[in-house]
């Protein structure tokens, strides 16, 4: 006889308001998760008193949403410091609880999973806004909670295994995967160039700001650089324009996808990364990657990338401004693509169900 499909609550919270890169993780795997539905029983619970119902307008179709009749500001202040109140308590009766975005509540007899995206808020917790400041010790009650740790990346399984202390045999890595309208994706269209303020030739730099991030460096080697094109920001916060550098504000993944595929170069010169999923988009689109050598960056390219040192600005100069004028060739181009087309995200799915069934079996 066939067994039934796991009962499956995932923490949808990410999927409220504008996306970043957790929130595009959270989205596509919900829409796989839902599309194998005799494999998996989705429901979704945002962790917020009063954003919640918003949550059934982004949620596949039939997948139901859940809210809390507490703030999550108290609820982490409680799972902090105990295993009370149960998830159970307030969405009812699961298989497994998935902490998508690394805090996992607590559960009476749901096995529990939880992904680690990266462990940058362990090297510089000054960083984090107020709201966030337990965020460490909440993350590392959380691996010790969880039955099963998902990590995007190899390099992410080590440090969670070294820095967090958990097992080897407790980590699963769940490899991110690429929309396949980014093989599709065409440069921008004079209307899409016109309201944005596009030049015809640009650097392009995706993603939230912050230290993190490297802009810092980012923004001085194209400034010392003057033969690059001008430096286009794609992200969260505001637009605007100064000097050659133009801040698009945040854009929808349509309008992503065009801008990335009419790029000279995509850059991302982060000190520190678990995935770095606009680097496999730019790969899908033919549009050359210059980016930081760390280990997550590393893994995911696979060869098809430039790197160079975190925070050397003149090897960061350097490195784009050959990317800028050596374009790749259609070989190098067809490489890069089939790197990208390796990554799926029904294999994330494929391997998140796996750590599902051994977390409920636990």
């Amino acid at each position: 006889m066939a067994s039934r499909p796991l009962r499956v609550l995932l923490d949808g919270t990410p999927l409220l308001g504008n996306r970043t890169g957790i929130g595009r993780y959270t989205a596509a795997l919900a829409e796989e998760l839902a599309s194998i539905p005799e494999q998996v029983n989705m429901r979704a619970v945002a962790f917020t008193v009063r954003g919640w119902r918003a949550l059934r307008s982004v949620l596949p179709h039939d997948v139901q949403a859940r809210g809390l009749p507490v703030s999550a500001r108290l609820l982490r202040k409680c799972w902090l410091r105990s295993a009370f109140p149960p998830v159970e308590l307030y969405a009812g009766l699961t298989d497994v609880v998935h902490g998508t975005n690394f805090v996992l509540p607590p559960a009476i007899r749901a096995g529990g999973v939880l992904t680690v995206h990266d462990l940058a808020f362990l090297d510089a917790p000054e960083e984090l806004p107020p709201s966030d400041r337990e965020l460490p010790a909440l993350v590392r009650r959380s691996a010790q909670r969880a039955d099963i740790v998902c990590t995007p990346t190899n390099a992410v399984a080590a440090a969670v295994a070294e820095r967090l202390g958990v097992p080897s045999e407790r980590i699963v890595v769940t490899p991110l995967g690429v929309d396949p309208a980014w093989f599709a994706a065409r440069p921008p269209n004079e209307a899409l160039r016109a309201r944005l303020g596009l030049p015809a030739e640009y650097v392009l730099f995706v993603g939230a700001g912050g230290p993190r991030k490297g802009l810092g460096a980012l923004l001085r080697a194209h400034a010392e650089t003057p033969s690059l094109p001008p430096l286009v920001l794609a992200g969260p916060g505001a637009a605007g324009r100064d000097d050659r550098v133009l801040r698009t504000g945040y854009l929808t993944d349509v309008d992503l996808r065009s801008v990335v595929a009419g790029a000279s170069v995509l850059v991302l010169p982060s000190r520190d990364e678990g995935f770095g999923l606009p680097v496999l988009e730019a790969l899908a689109c033919n549009v050359p990657v210059v980016c930081s050598d760390v280990p997550a960056l590393r893994e995911v390219a696979g060869g098809h990338a430039t790197h160079v040192p975190v925070g050397d600005v003149a090897a960061l100069g350097d490195a784009l401004r050959a990317a800028v004028e050596d374009p790749p060739s259609f070989v190098t181009q067809a490489a890069s693509r089939a790197r990208a087309a390796e990554f799926t995200w029904r294999r994330c799915a494929e391997t998140t169900i796996a750590a599902y069934r051994r977390a409920a079996d636990r």
